[in-house]
């Protein structure tokens, strides 16, 4: 699903306990050197991913005769990096709770990120976008610094990425010490389209929440994407979007390159 990408750019971790933020009055960073520091730490993790198995659980995406999408089962599934550093192994090993007795593998193909086009795609969304530092919070014993963003008025973005991250306002929380986003709370300000249109459209006010976790290396990883919504399916049906993926028991897979 195209709501992947904007996990990858803007993710962040759950506020502890639910626990209301204390603001810092320390001065805020200097806008451009933080946002170059925090936009090399995605693109390199964007670059890294393939060195990764990790766990991916999901819930099926489907519209039923009562126009929901994503209300169906879920599944766990291990995605293992081969060797060669260009493909994956993936299997089914749970459905709806229940382990999956020996799954086939499915080979697939892996995004190569090792060329320009993690960096193309942060480049894209960052000038698509305007940031603002709105203020330090104190969350869950840390320290973040709390960024407001907004699509530039007159951005014209290349990348899919660019383009949904375009149809979104919101706030992200950035880990001031590793700086690192690890929390994104998003609106769309625009309808948009899945499946250009013909398969659903999405209203505008739909809202997008997502997570990173630093994970084994230390490396930081999206560990979870919700996605709400309600609009049109197959052009006519009411619909209503209830979207979950999580990533989970992340680890360096040395050999894949």
């Amino acid at each position: 699903m195209k709501f992947l990408g904007l996990a990858w750019i803007l993710a962040a971790a759950v506020l502890s306990q639910g626990l209301a933020p204390v603001q810092d009055e320390r001065a805020l960073p200097e806008p451009e050197p933080f946002y170059e520091a925090v936009r090399q730490n995605i693109a390199r993790a964007q670059r890294e991913q393939n060195r990764y198995a990790y766990k991916e659980r999901r819930t099926d995406i489907h519209t039923n005769p009562f126009g929901r999408i994503g209300t169906g089962g879920t599944r766990v599934i291990d995605v293992v990096p081969a060797p060669d550093g260009l493909t994956a192994i993936r299997r089914l090993i749970e459905r709806d709770s229940v382990p999956v007795p020996d799954p086939p593998p499915e080979r697939i193909n892996l995004p190569q990120r090792r060329n320009t086009n993690g960096s193309r795609n942060v480049d894209d969304i960052t000038q698509t976008l305007k940031f603002t530092i709105a203020k330090r919070e104190i969350v869950g014993g840390h320290s973040s610094i709390v960024v407001l963003f907004e699509p530039r008025p007159n951005a014209k973005p290349t990348t899919r990425q660019g383009r949904l991250a375009r149809a979104f306002k919101g706030t992200m929380w950035v880990n001031e010490a590793a700086l690192e986003v690890e929390r994104l709370e998003a609106t769309a300000i625009q309808d948009m389209s899945i499946g250009l249109g013909f398969v659903a459209r999405v209203r505008k006010g739909a809202t997008v929440s997502a997570e990173r976790k630093p994970v084994d290396g230390g490396m930081w990883m999206p560990t979870s994407l919700r996605f709400n919504g309600e609009g049109r399916a197959m052009l006519f049906r009411k619909l209503d979007v209830d979207y979950a993926m999580d990533w989970f028991d992340y680890r360096l897979v040395a050999a894949a390159r």
